[in-house]
Formats: structure tokens, C-alpha cells, sequence
């Protein structure tokens, strides 16, 4: 993982607008064919009995929204947008184009760690550098509200030491691991 220098953080206000430049919205067919990307392939572990988290919604819920349509329950997070109480355990957790912006990556992670049930889903889109030529001209690291940076290599090491199991990965920018302990 490669991580931008603290001082290069966005003040929360200067996060609140650049998240609001985005057109993500249940009406942007766009922006669905997008987490389509992430909600199709998860959806084969889901039952109907099973409730979510959409963490880092955005201002827009979305995934919530389109998970409700096909009869699945999706509760909503985002610490600027959608903030609360996080004090329930989940079946499925989505974190959608969020774990880029996470300034304090291992300490977010072991919230969702938290959040979730044994043998509960974690469902991360991010887009993942490949080598350094690559990354240093990847348009992703262009964007200021983009703090944290993966590689293949941090899922491995994601679910060797917050002991998950990778059970689903599109080669590229969705992942999901299924959490096989407690720690």
C-alpha cells in the first residue's frame, strides 16, 4: 500500500466538496453499471435473511438503494453524509470507491474487522496499482481526496492479518473477502 503524506489531507470541508462534484445517484445508469461491478458478483452469497452496510455511501445512497430492489436490507454510512452510530454487527458490509480515502487505513479496517459477523462479507471496490511506472502516471492518484493506494499484495496481506479469506476477485478493482475469525 502506498500512502499520501498526512499534510496532503483535505480538510473535511474541502472533502465534503469534492465528494459533491461527483453525479453518483440511483438515476445515474452510469454510476449503477458501476457498483454493478461489485453488487452482482456479491450477490451470490447473500440470502434474503441477511442485513448490510453501504460504509462511505456518499451523499447519494445508492447501493442501499438497488439492494432494497431486489430484496436484500442495506443500511447506510458516511462520516460526512450519513454520519451515526455503528453499533450492530452486519452479514455484509460494501465499500465502494471508499478505501482510497481512508487517511488512516489499518485503524478503518478494523472497524469494518468489527462491524461485521463471523463469516460476514466484505465488499471492496478500489482500483489497484500495479507497479510504479504505472502508478506514477495513474490518473486515480491525481484526485486529492485519494489518500491510500493498493496493490494486489495488500489484499494478501489484508487477509492474513485481520484474518479474512478472498473469495472473489475481478483482477483489477473488486474484491471479497469472507471474515473467517475473530481477532
Amino acid at each position: 500500500m502506498i500512502n499520501v503524506d498526512p499534510i496532503h489531507f483535505l480538510r473535511k470541508e474541502d472533502e465534503r466538496t469534492r465528494y459533491l462534484e461527483h453525479e453518483n445517484g440511483i438515476h445515474n445508469d452510469g454510476y449503477v453499471n458501476f457498483l454493478d461491478r461489485a453488487i452482482k458478483p456479491a450477490l451470490k452469497y447473500f440470502n434474503k435473511n441477511m442485513t448490510g452496510l453501504d460504509y462511505g455511501c456518499g451523499y447519494a445512497p445508492t447501493i442501499s438503494k438497488l439492494l432494497e430492489r431486489v430484496g436484500y436490507c442495506c443500511e447506510n454510512y458516511d462520516p460526512i453524509f450519513f454520519p451515526g452510530e455503528l453499533n450492530k454487527k452486519y452479514d455484509f458490509i460494501f465499500s465502494t470507491e471508499v478505501f482510497e480515502h481512508f487517511f488512516h487505513p489499518i485503524e478503518e479496517i478494523n472497524k469494518l474487522v468489527s462491524l461485521l459477523k463471523n463469516n460476514g462479507l466484505l465488499i471492496i471496490m478500489t482500483e489497484r496499482w500495479e507497479d510504479e511506472e504505472q502508478f506514477s502516471n495513474w490518473y486515480y492518484t491525481r484526485d486529492p481526496s485519494h489518500v491510500a493506494f493498493y496493490h494486489n499484495q495488500t489484499f494478501d496481506y489484508i487477509c492474513n492479518n485481520f484474518l479474512f479469506e478472498r473469495i472473489y476477485d475481478d483482477g483489477s478493482r473488486v474484491v471479497i473477502l469472507k471474515k473467517t475469525g475473530i481477532l
